[in-house]
């Protein structure tokens, strides 16, 4: 679990829950995608998100607009220029099923839009990530990835311990490494899937 973890509304833990308004400005592909290239990769500018995503540096631009007018995103303090602004992602965990985007039939829409979106688009490096493994086995040997699923029969206590758990493994070392740089360093991104099986799908 990461930074821009979708953690329950009831989690304890700080969190930014994001309201029904910012929802909807963040529904859109484009705008989800710059959100989770910020998310990942860090401050950017207008030229190198067109870059990352094949769009314009005018359709970047107008849509990182559109996100910080929400307080979704924010000007880098100090750095760029008026030609060259930086954009970031703030710190923190956000969570799209907030309470107040849910109240509405258009908050649940953009809700389920979002998390579609973004799940999507983690989905798509993690199958890109597979087939690099299996088409070049030996350029993966010392990354240390790993992926496993796993079946256990749990109670709905027991699975929230789970959730703890794994939850505090994941931010402590977000925590301890979040700005560590090196040449060896590598963004890494963490999924936790733990939820009930669906009954259909037993």
């Amino acid at each position: 679990m990461s930074e821009e973890s979708t953690r329950p509304v009831d989690d304890p833990r700080e969190q930014r829950h994001i309201d029904g308004g910012a929802l909807r400005a963040l529904a859109h592909p484009l705008r989800v995608q710059i959100f989770d290239i910020l998310s990942q990769r860090g401050p950017q500018t207008a030229s190198s998100l067109a870059a990352l995503t094949g769009e314009s540096s005018g359709a970047t631009s107008y849509h990182l607009r559109a996100l910080a007018k929400h307080d979704l995103i924010r000007e880098v303090a100090g750095r760029g220029s008026g030609r060259e602004r930086w954009w970031e992602r703030p710190r923190g965990s956000v969570s799209f099923g907030s309470a107040d985007g849910m109240k509405t039939p258009a908050g649940r829409a953009a809700t389920e839009f979002v998390m579609t979106e973004f799940f999507n688009r983690r989905h798509q490096q993690l199958m890109r990530y597979l087939v690099g493994g299996i088409r070049n086995p030996d350029g993966s040997d010392d990354d240390h990835g790993f992926i496993t699923t796993a079946t256990a029969w749990l109670t709905p206590e027991q699975m929230g311990e789970l959730t703890a758990r794994l939850s505090a493994i994941v931010d402590e070392f977000v925590e301890n490494y979040r700005d560590q740089q090196g040449d060896a360093v590598r963004a890494v991104t963490i999924r936790a899937d733990v939820f009930p099986i669906p009954d259909e799908e037993r």
